[in-house]
């Protein structure tokens, strides 16, 4: 046994170097990919490469001890990464993105969109709660330019026509409340992603602020027994729009948790590994904004029959839900 460990000695020091050498490349391609190498580095990596391989190669032959090899064939599997790794059309890239990517990490932020939508119940509960108690308050919660005509002075008719209102729009009407609706929804979720970076905390506080809203809106048209229509009027669009939301709220709240349990990484290396997954789950919560300004800015002006409503929450609700929990799944080997 110390006649092995003696040549593993040996055989490292004689090659040590390159192996440093080779590591140090793969991590940085790994870190920041192949364009963050020099023309020189990129020409040392497969020489250096080769010369590892050689070395596993001459390890095995000579039988070197077990934690050697196993670091030289981990070396090596990570540097074939970097120097053959194939290089892929922009469709496969985005294919595997939406396939792979999008759904996987979902589902590893899964806790942080559960917090979320913890807190936005949370606000909707009390919204509706101190608004039922003080009608007064709905205007704390709610700006009036949000607001409009349905406040607690609005009549049952006038609430009944904001949600079955017969207004014609034309197609281009439709289409750039539509536009106006996506621009204003993207920039909250984005923000909410942003505010990530402060520790989280204001995300909470949004969080519960756009519950406050819904809650105080619930409670408004429950008082001339609207609610029920009122829930089918948003979930047309909401399910769509309040997912993508707490997406990206989970996105913000994701990078707060980096930065405040960074774990074993430094507080900056984790926070750059899990703002790529972040990010990731942002561009997905904003594709759901554009399609939920679609179906808010022309399917919910054009469907104005309840059950039909419903009917197209249900399924909206279906998709996502097969998507997010079932799509990009491995399959067991």
């Amino acid at each position: 046994m110390s006649a092995i460990r003696l040549r593993s000695y040996e055989f490292r020091k004689e090659r040590e170097a390159t192996w440093r050498r080779l590591e140090n490349l793969v991590a940085q391609v790994e870190r920041r990919g192949l364009g963050a190498l020099t023309g020189e580095q990129l020409a040392q990596l497969p020489q250096l490469y080769r010369g590892t391989v050689s070395a596993l190669s001459v390890a095995r032959a000579i039988s070197l001890d077990r934690n050697l090899l196993d670091y030289l064939e981990n070396l090596c599997a990570r540097a074939y990464l970097c120097v053959y790794g194939s290089r892929r059309h922009a469709r496969d890239v985005v294919v595997e993105f939406f396939t792979q990517k999008v759904p996987q990490t979902i589902r590893e932020f899964r806790w942080h969109i559960f917090t979320a939508a913890l807190f936005l119940f949370v606000g909707v509960a009390a919204g509706y709660l101190v608004t039922m108690a003080s009608p007064e308050a709905f205007h704390a919660f709610v700006p009036s330019q949000l607001a409009g005509d349905r406040g607690p002075e609005a009549s049952r008719d006038e609430l009944v026509d904001s949600l079955y209102g017969s207004d014609e729009f034309t197609s281009s009407d439709l289409g750039q409340f539509s536009g106006q609706l996506f621009s204003h929804n993207a920039s909250i979720g984005i923000l909410y992603f942003a505010l990530g970076f402060a520790a989280g905390i204001p995300v909470f506080l949004y969080v519960v602020y756009n519950g406050l809203i819904l809650g105080s809106f619930f409670a408004v048209y429950r008082v001339h027994g609207l609610e029920v229509d009122l829930l089918a009027w948003l979930m047309i669009h909401g399910v769509t729009e309040l997912l993508a939301i707490l997406i990206c709220a989970a996105g913000g709240l994701a990078l707060a948790h980096a930065l405040v349990f960074p774990g074993r990484y430094s507080r900056l290396e984790n926070l750059a590994r899990t703002g790529r997954k972040a990010g990731a789950m942002v561009l997905m919560g904003v594709l759901m904004l554009f399609i939920a300004g679609f179906i808010e800015g022309i399917a919910r002006q054009r469907i104005t029959d309840m059950g039909v409503r419903f009917t197209f929450a249900a399924v909206t609700a279906g998709i996502w839900f097969a998507y997010f929990v079932f799509v990009g799944r491995r399959r067991p080997v």
